[in-house]
């Protein structure tokens, strides 16, 4: 019997010197070998991999390339990630089977993406649809050399993100729409980023290749300068040019759809219980809750009672994309269907319960936790949370958006910060998801939503519609001026030693117009909102005449009419009781703050 080789890990490039001590052979022996081979080499000489290949072999190990190792547990590691994945990680594999790839369509707004869509769907509907009555559900199917490939027809990468944002990863391929007359566009790029964050593989489709100024090996140069490197010039990217008017390219970017779908090992378990994704929703005045749902495991069932979100109820009715009512849908297939509660956000979590009953008290909990955190102002990951939530398991890397003013910055700063991921002695490494030149936008806030990342700036300004984004949806932007402050802070949230800083920010100011004194509860402060609001977690100042005459008092009462509130807002009156202070007089100023964590 062959005894097995052992395997070496060999680096892309290493020194004579460096190969003999990886297989712990003498250098003399080393280079023996590569002068058999017709190579002179110096002990001191660097040597490519697929040298050091040949001479690790000739010594009988088996030689492996570690940059390609990387990339595959890079693959792997993104392919957990995704959605449909986590549906069937208790599956067992005997119950897997192929599924129809999901494909999303990403691009430059102007670069052809909805014609790309509309041609696809005219040449290559899924059988069975002629006939019947096509309707917009959101998405649909086309069939390819006998195999079928569902494309979300939601083209643009705000859409992508909005449902990522809600914890979707609904699609197994994106295809990114490059115009040949106009290369790759600052959308283009942020696609991209969008993509990759999601570690969603890409396929490029090089479209408008029929127009006089076409340019596709300058669009193919423009792809590789973003990383995005053709696979006929030794890239691992699939380039498809296209032509969407004249129907051109359109079956060779369907197989390289296919190819990579099975490299990616789409599956699912068709006998399982249904769960997947809300692709859209509304209500119709004559047929109620409409939702568009997509399966990614399981078999849907006409008459399964369904959870959606904080939506529930039985699946009276099931239609496909050309209006034909189904009996059932296996994974992959988007349906329209009719019964559940209200619509569900897209985006949403879908999955099937035992009863109604069940279902109703699924979606009541959700109802209440949303309420619940409604009332919380919205905190996503900060940087000082970092090492906390590493420690706890949660989290594995610090994942950064990358804004700064010149070009000349960038690359140095996104240096240092993979230095310090190198570095780090606690194992938590840094993600750069996005890095470019220019101020901090709603597009990378969004970016950082929908990926638990944190924003971080150098000498640039976040601009409105961006500050509002980050303060709903939870985002930490820090900007700084001092390049080593910003690598220190860094450095210090990988190790667990940036501490937050706090600060108190005034949310509302109230006039005191009368006093009221009620047995066995006190004196009430009859108030005017003069501005902002009052809030009744909030704790008080109370001033007159300019001065301060108490401070950190905390609410006792608030009172709208004679009711209970947990808020009045400016140009109201209202009743106000605090604790431990009763000395209120007409004309006091009652002034609320909250404590913040700040930047």
């Amino acid at each position: 019997m062959a005894q097995e080789k052992q395997a070496v890990l060999l680096p892309d490039f290493l020194t004579v010197r460096d190969l003999a001590e990886m297989i712990d052979a003498s250098p003399i022996e080393v280079m023996k070998r590569l002068i058999a081979n017709g190579i002179m080499a110096s002990i001191n000489q660097q040597i490519d991999y697929d040298t050091a290949a040949i001479v690790v072999e000739e010594m009988g190990f088996e030689a492996h390339s570690a940059s390609a190792a990387a990339a595959v547990a890079e693959r792997q590691k993104a392919a957990e990630s995704q959605t449909w994945r986590k549906k069937y990680t208790e599956e067992k594999a005997e119950y897997l089977q192929r599924r129809p790839p999901i494909v999303t369509i990403l691009g430059h707004v102007d670069h052809g993406k909805t014609t790309l869509l509309d041609t696809i769907r005219k040449t290559s509907v899924a059988a069975g649809e002629a006939g019947g009555i096509t309707q917009h559900i959101g998405a649909y199917r086309v069939v390819h050399n006998g195999r079928q490939i569902t494309f979300l027809d939601t083209p643009g990468h705000e859409a992508f993100t909005a449902m990522r944002a809600r914890g979707a990863h609904g699609a197994d391929v994106a295809v990114l729409v490059v115009a040949a007359d106009d290369g790759v566009m600052p959308t283009t790029r942020e696609a991209i980023d969008h993509a990759r964050a999601a570690n969603v593989p890409i396929v490029v489709a090089v479209t408008k290749t029929d127009l006089r100024n076409a340019n596709i090996e300058g669009t193919k140069k423009s792809l590789m300068d973003v990383g995005l490197t053709p696979d006929e010039w030794d890239g691992d990217t699939l380039v498809v040019p296209v032509s969407a008017v004249k129907g051109q390219g359109i079956d060779d970017l369907l197989e390289a759809i296919l190819l990579i779908a099975d490299d990616s090992d789409v599956v699912a378990n068709p006998d399982s219980e249904a769960s997947g994704i809300v692709i859209e929703a509304k209500v119709d005045t004559s047929r109620g809750t409409v939702a568009t749902l997509l399966v990614l495991n399981g078999t849907l069932e006409r008459g399964d009672v369904v959870v959606a979100g904080t939506a529930y109820g039985r699946i009276k009715a099931m239609f496909d994309e050309g209006g034909k009512q189904l009996k059932s849908a296996p994974p992959s297939t988007p349906v329209s269907v009719l019964g559940l509660s209200e619509p569900p956000q897209p985006g949403d979590a879908f999955e099937t319960a035992k009863n109604d009953k069940v279902a109703r008290s699924i979606a009541t909990e959700r109802a209440e936790q949303e309420e619940a955190q409604r009332s919380q102002p919205a905190r996503a990951l900060t940087l000082e949370d970092v090492f906390a939530q590493f420690s706890s398991g949660q989290s594995k890397e610090l994942s950064l958006i990358v804004k700064v003013d010149v070009q000349g910055t960038l690359q140095p700063i996104i240096d240092s910060l993979n230095q310090l991921s190198e570095n780090n002695s606690q194992g938590i490494s840094i993600r750069i998801l996005s890095s470019d030149v220019g101020h901090v936008t709603e597009n990378d806030v969004m970016l950082a939503s929908a990926s638990g990342a944190i924003v971080i700036g150098f000498g640039v300004n976040v601009d409105n519609a961006a500050r509002r984004t980050a303060d709903s949806q939870g985002v930490d932007i820090r900007v700084y001026n001092i390049i080593y402050k910003l690598l220190e802070d860094v450095e210090l949230a990988l190790e667990g030693l940036l501490e937050p800083t706090y600060a108190d920010r005034t949310i509302g100011m109230a006039e005191v117009r009368q006093i009221f004194k009620i047995p066995r509860i006190g004196v009430i402060a009859g108030c005017y909102i003069r501005d902002g609001e009052a809030r009744r977690n909030a704790r008080t100042r109370v001033k007159r005449g300019g001065k301060v005459l108490v401070e950190n008092v905390p609410v006792g009462s608030l009172k709208r009419m004679t009711e209970d509130v947990r808020e009045v807002r400016s140009g109201f009156e209202c009743g106000i009781g605090l604790n431990g202070f009763n000395d209120f007089q007409a004309g006091d100023l009652i002034e609320f703050y909250v404590t913040e964590r700040v930047s």
